[in-house]
């Protein structure tokens, strides 16, 4: 097979193939987690995030390479989910952006593009672990540079590569003691590695079953009630995103968006310098895409009748938000928007006075393009966005970087408590400088404990773990484990407590009983009778308590 360059469609059989080939692994990876918690983590993320640019990629019906790298690059930048998956959506934007000029590839391209995709990826993330997903890319990156000047045929140039790699992800456990103590191999690394083994398989021309990536068949039509017709002032729920020709100025920007302000309401226009995804709804679809075209070609276009009885739920939402905007007030001076995941925390950060809760968590993480959605919701000059969950803070600050018309501070918590205090830390007096660093200094002091069951068998920081086991995670690492969920959380307690303790907070979840977890917080004022105990519902699921020692 004498193959020395390939074209678009080929890159695109590639990628849509690799795409296809991670979601068909994705549950497997999902197991390699070190923690063996029930999340669903890496392989959900990365196949969420690369599914989103498989979706754009399949939607195209005449393209080049700049197009598809276009919808490659801002399919996965919009989806992107937790850590995993938005360290692959730097790879393939940083890959994109060196191809998308290009006709053809050859080896020497293509060894060009990988090492702008890994600058890419490293630029995203503050500080860098080695051993993970990153370090896979970059030895890839490194031998296809090595090999590239003498490579004639690209399939013995693919298949070195991809040995290489897979050869890198063997050492992970190596790079990464917490890897080798769980006995696994670093779950992104393999998720990239199942990306570009299916890339060879459809490089390869092996039959691909590209049924996923299918788009869905027409819905019905549904009769609209009088009453819907009278009450929706807009009528047609308009999307789409704008794959632009050039960059466009921020004054440009500004009038595209007072242009669909004249035609409609409940507006999101979100920028960056290839892309411009618009959301508006209005009377006249046509107007708005034919004003959107004189900007560049138009990809995933949506048009949603609202007055459908089918949509009534969404309709009554439309007339709120038309109703808030005609009575809307000027921007406030601080917003917030925090994660959470159970009715109680809910309840508590609203009490607290966040503005708009994005529900997800440790087994759904939101992506880049749920945070940019909560942020068009907040009026506000200045947000702050609580993520509460480490592997949500780089989606988080992607959605930061998208945003222009407002300030972004992205306070990186990793628990829900540590989002509690950096909202009760909030002084409206002060500087958004002033209360991001106060706010971040107040997290540190905030220890967590979770406590949650086993999905498999491990050994974790010298610790004997079985499925069905009850563990108690801390922020660094397993700090009980047991049979009895009420001891584990008092054992955890104990391990994080310290001479200056003063606050013990409990969180009892969905799966834990108040009778039980008021028993719980009895015993431990009892063996620590100088520090305040707090109970609280937080409905939270996976974790039966969340525990916080200040």
């Amino acid at each position: 097979m004498s193959i020395k360059t390939i074209d678009a469609k080929t890159l695109a059989r590639m990628f849509l193939a690799g795409a296809r080939n991670l979601e068909a692994k994705k549950e497997w990876i999902n197991e390699l987690n070190v923690f063996p918690v029930p999340d669903g983590d890496t392989g959900t993320n990365m196949t969420m995030t690369i599914m989103s640019a498989a979706s754009e990629v399949s939607s195209l019906e005449e393209f080049d390479m700049e197009t598809l790298a276009k919808a490659i690059s801002s399919g996965s930048l919009r989806g992107a989910r937790g850590n995993s998956g938005v360290i692959l959506s730097q790879l393939l934007r940083g890959f994109t952006k060196s191809v998308k000029k290009a006709e053809c590839l050859d080896a020497l391209a293509l060894a060009a593009a990988m090492e702008r995709a890994v600058e890419t990826a490293y630029k995203a993330v503050m500080k860098p672990k080695e051993g993970t997903i990153l370090t896979v890319a970059k030895e890839a990156a490194l031998k296809a540079a090595e090999i590239a000047p003498e490579a004639e045929e690209l399939q013995p140039f693919f298949e070195e590569v991809f040995a290489h790699a897979e050869a890198t992800l063997a050492r992970t456990p190596e790079m990464l003691p917490v890897l080798k103590e769980a006995g696994v191999v670093d779950s992104g690394g393999q998720g990239l590695l199942e990306v570009l083994r299916g890339a060879m398989d459809g490089f390869l021309g092996k039959e691909i079953d590209y049924s996923v990536f299918e788009k869905s068949s027409a819905p019905s039509v549904t009769k609209i009630s009088p009453q819907a017709e009278a009450d929706i002032k807009f009528g047609y729920c308009t999307e789409f995103i704008i794959l632009l020709d050039k960059a466009v100025s921020e004054e440009e920007e500004h009038k595209f968006k007072e242009f669909l302000t004249s035609i409609g309401d409940s507006i999101v226009l979100v920028a960056d310098d290839e892309i411009i995804k618009v959301h508006v709804h209005t009377n006249h679809p046509g107007q708005a895409i034919e004003r959107a075209l004189t900007y560049g070609a138009l990809s995933r276009m949506k048009i949603d009748n609202m007055r459908e009885e089918h949509q009534e739920r969404l309709i009554k939402d439309a007339e709120k938000l038309a109703r808030e905007q005609e009575e809307a007030q000027p921007p406030k001076e601080n917003g917030f928007i925090a994660v959470s995941a159970g009715s109680g925390l809910t309840e508590i950060f609203r009490e607290l006075g966040v503005d708009y809760l994005i529900e997800g968590g440790q087994t759904m993480n939101p992506s880049t393009e749920d945070m940019l959605n909560a942020i068009a919701k907040v009026n506000a000059e200045t947000i702050y966005i609580f993520p509460n969950n480490k592997n949500i803070i780089l989606a988080a600050n992607q959605a930061r970087d998208l945003t222009k018309d407002k300030k972004i501070i992205v306070v990186p918590t990793k628990t829900v408590p540590q989002g509690i205090t950096a909202m009760i830390s909030f002084v409206p007096e002060k500087s958004a400088e002033e209360n991001a660093q106060e706010m971040e200094e107040a997290v540190s002091k905030v220890q967590t404990g979770q406590i949650t069951y086993a999905v498999r068998d491990t050994r974790l920081d010298d610790k004997e773990i079985h499925e069905g086991d009850i563990m108690g995670i801390g922020d660094k690492g397993i700090l009980a484990v047991g049979k009895d969920k009420e001891q584990v959380a008092q054992d955890t307690i104990e391990a994080m407590m310290t001479e200056n303790a003063e606050v013990i907070s409990i969180y009892y979840g969905e799966d834990a009983s108040e009778e039980k977890a008021e028993e719980l917080a009895a015993a431990v004022e009892e063996l620590y009778p100088d520090c305040e105990v707090e109970l609280n519902r937080g409905g939270q699921p996976i974790y039966y308590y969340i525990i916080s020692v200040e």
